[in-house]
């Protein structure tokens, strides 16, 4: 008798697995984004941190993620492949990534002070860049091991979901936050009241680093173990060069790694010149503090609107379909604009309440809430169209055109680097987070030029009076909630977290309910479709 095979999940049960998984990833996130703003502010440990951990999430993001050229290599392959090929393919393919990443590490740990420099020149400037320099150089050599753990993370991740196995390779991401956040409530409960003393931030620095390496060895263990009970494979050695399956897998992995990481390169330009502004130590952790929390509902709205599309716009990739593709992209991009551009302006209006609520508490200072809401504001400025250049970018992948996006891609580097040269020095943090919003302007518009030409003339006259009517509508909704905002800080005897609360929750409320109100006159239908999604994924 034959096995009878494990019936495969359905896509919405993926879905909601991966759903499920990543919104529990990001909450835990968030807390250990608290737990970092509660112990180190926008001090000295969190700055070299913000410096250090680039080049491991850079690894970590490229090769560990989802999506990631890793994962997508792996699915391909053994996607194709019955269980007992798999793990020898697996076993191959770990061995060789194993090793060049395993020189990869020693190159980090050996030449930490040549990429910290690289990274961030400017702070040889001052006495305290100095020194968040000398902390960053530490914090890189103990997370230089990263590197290959990200490798084989990547590799996990995409053999297990290749296995039909996603929850724990979608959750296991929290291990690196839960380890983080108990090494710095061992930190706080060991320091006590000295936790924000500047001579403690050596000492900070490591927890941080070490709490990071160690998370990831967690995930790493996690997937490992959930492979070998699995049968996909073990810790062993295995020397296979020419065997079609391993050619296979860095056939795909080659290109995916290399547009991949033209990605990252924005982020280091704009923390090289960030490293040059009179505050620097400030300027680099306010980046991160704001960039969760404009990610954060980035992300989860991402999910919702681009999942949908992306096997629509393949369907309609046809040219006989062309009419249809169009209508589905105006569909897109109007439901990313009812999204984003109400939470834009509201974020806008009440920026410093929301960095009131989320940080303000032990190190974090009064001070530095003003300087990450400003850049909060610049953040937000860009959401709409930031998701706006994802939906155009799948739609040239389900067309079979990689290349206008990446040919675009690597003009944006150097358009970034010239606009962050132009606006840092007279709008300081906030210019250099403004030239990524202006940056990913022009990709818009870039990819909406290429687009017209390669469907035959889109409406882009047409789109555009809906978008602008959302657009006034959000406007009129910011403003609003703005007023309320100052009014409740005005006439409320509340104050502190409190008073902040209030603000956000009451004037968020007035300003959501408005725009839904002009929102509803517009007689758009793609209203309706985002109002049904939403009630559907509440119902889930």
């Amino acid at each position: 008798m034959t096995e009878t095979p494990k019936p495969k999940r359905s896509l919405a049960g993926i879905a909601g697995i991966v759903a499920i998984a990543t919104l529990i990833s990001k909450v835990v996130g968030l807390i250990r984004q608290l737990a970092i703003a509660f112990a180190f502010g926008v001090g000295t440990a969190k700055a070299a941190y913000d410096i250090s951990v680039i080049i491991p999430s850079f690894f970590l993001i490229l090769l560990g993620g989802i999506n990631g050229p890793f994962h997508s290599a792996m699915v391909s392959a053994l996607a194709k492949r019955r269980k007992e090929e798999s793990a020898p393919l697996v076993e191959a393919i770990s061995t060789l990534i194993g090793l060049v990443f395993l020189v990869v590490s020693l190159i980090v740990f050996f030449f930490a002070p040549f990429f910290i420099d690289l990274l961030a020149s400017g702070l040889r400037q001052t006495a305290q860049g100095l020194e968040t320099r000398t902390i960053a150089i530490q914090q890189l050599q103990i997370m230089a091991p990263i590197a290959w753990f990200a490798g084989m993370i990547g590799i996990g991740f995409g053999t297990l979901n290749a296995a039909d196995q996603y929850w724990l390779p979608s959750i296991s991401p929290l291990l690196s936050s839960l380890t983080l956040i108990i090494g710095i409530g061992i930190f706080i409960l060991t320091a006590g009241t000295q936790v924000t003393n500047p001579n403690y931030a050596l000492i900070g620095g490591m927890v941080l680093a070490t709490g990071t390496l160690l998370g990831t060895v967690l995930q790493w263990l996690a997937q490992f173990w959930a492979q070998r009970q699995s049968g996909l494979g073990r810790f062993r050695v295995r020397f296979v060069w020419n065997d079609p399956g391993v050619r296979e897998v860095f056939r795909v992995m080659g290109p995916a790694l290399f547009s991949s990481g033209m990605l990252q390169i924005n982020v280091i330009t704009d923390l090289t010149f960030a490293a040059y502004l009179p505050n620097a130590v400030a300027a680099i952790s306010s980046l991160d503090y704001a960039n969760l929390l404009v990610q954060t509902p980035l992300g989860l709205l991402s999910n919702m609107i681009l999942v949908p599309f992306l096997p629509i716009f393949s369907r309609l990739a046809d040219p006989s379909q062309a009419d249809e593709l169009k209508a589905r992209i105006r569909q897109g991009l109007l439901i990313t604009a009812i999204a984003m551009l109400p939470l834009s302006a509201l974020t806008i209006a009440l920026s410093t309440p929301i960095v009131r609520v989320v940080y303000e508490r032990g190190a974090f200072q009064p001070e530095a809430t003003q300087l990450v809401a400003s850049v909060l504001m610049a953040y937000a400025a860009g959401m709409f169209v930031y998701l706006s250049r994802d939906v155009l970018v799948r739609v040239f992948y389900a067309l079979g055109d990689g290349d206008t996006p990446f040919r675009i891609s690597i003009v944006n580097i150097f358009l970034n680097a010239l606009f962050d040269f132009l606006l840092y020095r007279p709008f300081g943090i906030v210019g250099i987070v403004l030239a990524t919003v202006s940056v990913n302007i022009l990709s818009v518009f870039a990819l909406l030029y290429f687009l017209d030409r390669r469907l035959n003339r889109l409406p882009l006259l047409e789109w555009s009076y809906p978008i602008l009517g959302l657009t006034i509508g959000s406007f009129i909704a910011g403003t609003a909630s703005w007023f309320i905002s100052n009014a409740i800080a005005n006439f409320s005897s509340l104050n502190g977290f409190w008073l902040a609360l209030a603000q956000m929750t009451i004037a968020g409320s007035v300003g959501l309910g408005l725009f839904a109100l002009i929102a509803s006159q517009l007689r758009l239908p793609e209203v309706d479709l985002f109002t049904d999604r939403i009630r559907q994924r509440l119902r889930r």
